[in-house]
C-alpha cells in the first residue's frame, strides 16, 4: 500500500483533514484542502523541505544543520508559533506510541496549520493560565481515520485491518510479479531508454491498488493528476478545492456503483461487511486515504530507490551478485530515503515530557522522520546506503497504532519491483546526468518527477 507510516500517509490525502468536505460546496472543499499538510509546509523555511541536487538523498540541509542541537529541540514555525522538532529515533517512537499526542484534527488546534492571529490568541490563552480545551464536538461521522484518536481510528482501523490479512498480501505476490514482468518486457520492446516514473515505478503500484479497491485501471489518469496538484506545496487554494472537488465526485461515483454491484475487492468489503455500516462519507475518506496512498508512495521509493541504486553501484553490484540481499535491500532503502519531506505532526493533549524536554500541553509535535531514521545512538555510518546492514527498526512505516496497515503489500511490491527490475535489466544505468534528474521538492511527498534510464 504505502511505503511512509499511516500517519504519514496523512501526507498523501488530497482533500480533507478530519471532516467530510462537500464537494458540491467549494467553499467547504476549499477550507479542508487550505488545512491539509500542505499547509505545514508553508510556514516552514524553504531549507527544511528542499533537497539539494548535489546530494538528493540526504535530509534538507536544514534538517542536517539542527544534529546534535537535541533529539527534541524548538521549532519556530513562520506564523510565530513554536512548536517541538523530533529528530531522535527513541524519542519519535515514544511520541508515536504516547496517547497523550493526539492525530485529530478536528479536536486539536495544530500550531502547523494555524494563521497568526490564531497562534496569538493560543498564547494569549496559554499565559492567562488557561487550561488546553478541546473543540467539544460530537463523535466524529467522517472517514479520515488518519486524523483520528481512539475509539473512532479503531474501529475504522479494525475494519482496513481485516481487509489488509497477512494471508491476503502474500497471495498478491504473483499478480505483482506479473505486473512488474509485464512493464519491463514492454520498455524493452519500446526500445533502449525510458522514464521509468512513468514507465514502471508508477503504473506498478497503481495497477495493484485499483485491482485491490475495485477501480477501473482507466480511470486512473485523471485521479492521478488531480492526487498531483493537491499533494503540491505551491498549488493555490483554488487549485486544491478544484481538485478535491473532482476526487470526491471520482470516489463518490465508486462507492454508488459497489453499493449497487459489489464485487471481490476491499471497498466492497466494507460497504457490505461493516457492522454498523459505514455511511457514504466514511467510505469516501477511507478510499481517497487508500488510493492516493497506494500509488503514490509505493511509486516514489521505486523510482528514488532505483535512482539511489544507480548512484552507489557498488551496493547494486552486491544486490545483482546475491538477489537474497533484496529483503535487507528494501528495509535499508526505507530507511536511507526516507520519502516524507519532513514528517508528521501530533498536538500535546497535556504536558508531557520526552527526552528530558518538557513539552506543554497544545504545543505542536514535529516528528522528523529523514532524521529520525539516520539518528547516529541507533546506526553507525547513518549516512550511507549499505544494503548489507543489520537489520534493524527503522520509523519508515510509523509506530504506534498509526503504523501503516499496508506495510507488507508496500514490502512485496518493492522486493519484487526492485528485483525484476535488477535481475531482467543487467545493463541499467542512467540516462542523464545525477544531477540533471528533476527532484520532488515541491511536493509532500519526496522523489523524482522523471527518471531517464537505459540498458543498452
Amino acid at each position: 500500500m504505502s511505503a511512509p507510516s499511516e500517519q504519514d500517509t496523512a501526507a498523501a490525502i488530497p482533500a480533507t483533514d478530519g471532516a467530510a468536505a462537500d464537494p458540491a460546496d467549494p467553499a467547504a472543499v476549499s477550507a479542508a484542502t487550505e488545512s491539509s499538510p500542505t499547509a505545514m509546509t508553508r510556514l516552514m523555511p524553504a531549507d527544511m523541505l528542499e533537497r539539494r541536487a548535489e546530494c538528493p538523498f540526504e535530509p534538507a540541509p536544514g534538517l542536517e544543520r539542527r544534529r546534535g542541537e537535541g533529539a527534541v529541540q524548538p521549532l519556530p514555525l513562520l506564523n510565530g508559533a513554536q512548536a517541538w522538532l523530533v529528530t531522535g529515533f527513541e524519542e519519535a517512537r515514544a511520541v508515536l506510541a504516547d496517547r497523550r499526542f493526539s492525530s485529530d484534527r478536528v479536536r486539536y488546534r495544530d500550531a502547523t496549520r494555524m494563521q497568526p492571529h490564531e497562534v496569538a490568541a493560543q498564547a494569549a490563552a496559554a499565559e492567562r493560565g488557561e487550561p488546553l480545551c478541546p473543540a467539544p464536538i460530537e463523535a466524529r461521522t467522517d472517514g479520515m481515520f488518519v486524523f483520528m484518536d481512539p475509539p473512532e481510528h479503531t474501529r475504522l482501523r479494525r475494519l482496513l485491518t481485516g481487509q489488509f490479512t497477512v494471508r491476503r498480501m502474500k497471495a498478491l505476490e504473483e499478480r505483482v510479479t506479473e505486473i512488474a514482468v509485464e512493464h519491463i518486457e514492454a520498455m524493452r520492446a519500446a526500445g533502449t531508454e525510458a522514464d521509468l516514473v512513468p514507465a514502471y515505478a508508477l503504473p506498478l503500484p497503481s495497477l495493484l491498488i485499483c485491482e485491490l479497491l475495485g477501480v477501473d485501471y482507466a480511470d486512473r489518469a485523471p485521479f492521478q493528476e488531480n492526487t498531483a496538484v493537491a499533494l503540491n506545496s505551491t498549488s493555490t487554494p483554488e487549485e486544491r478545492a478544484r481538485a478535491g472537488g473532482e476526487l470526491y465526485r471520482f470516489i463518490s461515483g465508486l462507492v454508488a456503483a459497489k453499493r449497487a454491484a459489489p464485487a471481490d475487492d476491499i471497498l466492497s468489503g466494507l460497504i457490505h461487511e461493516a457492522d454498523p455500516p459505514l455511511t457514504d462519507a466514511q467510505l469516501v475518506d477511507v478510499a481517497l486515504v487508500l488510493l492516493g496512498a497506494g500509488h503514490e508512495t509505493t511509486a516514489n521509493m521505486l523510482a528514488l530507490g532505483t535512482f539511489a541504486l544507480l548512484e552507489n553501484p557498488e551496493q547494486l553490484a552486491a544486490l545483482r551478485a546475491d538477489p537474497a540481499l533484496i529483503d535487507t535491500a528494501v528495509e535499508e532503502l526505507l530507511r536511507y530515503l526516507s520519502i516524507i519531506q519532513l514528517g508528521v505532526s501530533r498536538i500535546a493533549t497535556e504536558t508531557v515530557t520526552v527526552g528530558g524536554v518538557e513539552i506543554p500541553a497544545g504545543s505542536s509535535v514535529v516528528v522528523t522522520t529523514p532524521e529520525v531514521n539516520r539518528d547516529t545512538r541507533h546506526w553507525s555510518d547513518p549516512d550511507r546506503l549499505d544494503l548489507g546492514r543489520e537489520r534493524a527498526p527503522h520509523l519508515a512505516f510509523g509506530h504506534g497504532i498509526h503504523q501503516c496497515l499496508g506495510q507488507q503489500l508496500a514490502r512485496i511490491e518493492m522486493r519484487v519491483g526492485f528485483g525484476e527490475l535488477v535481475a531482467r535489466l543487467p545493463n541499467l544505468r542512467l540516462a542523464a546526468k545525477a544531477e540533471e534528474v528533476p527532484l520532488r521538492n515541491d511536493m509532500l511527498i519526496f522523489g523524482v518527477h522523471s527518471l531517464p534510464v537505459t540498458w543498452a
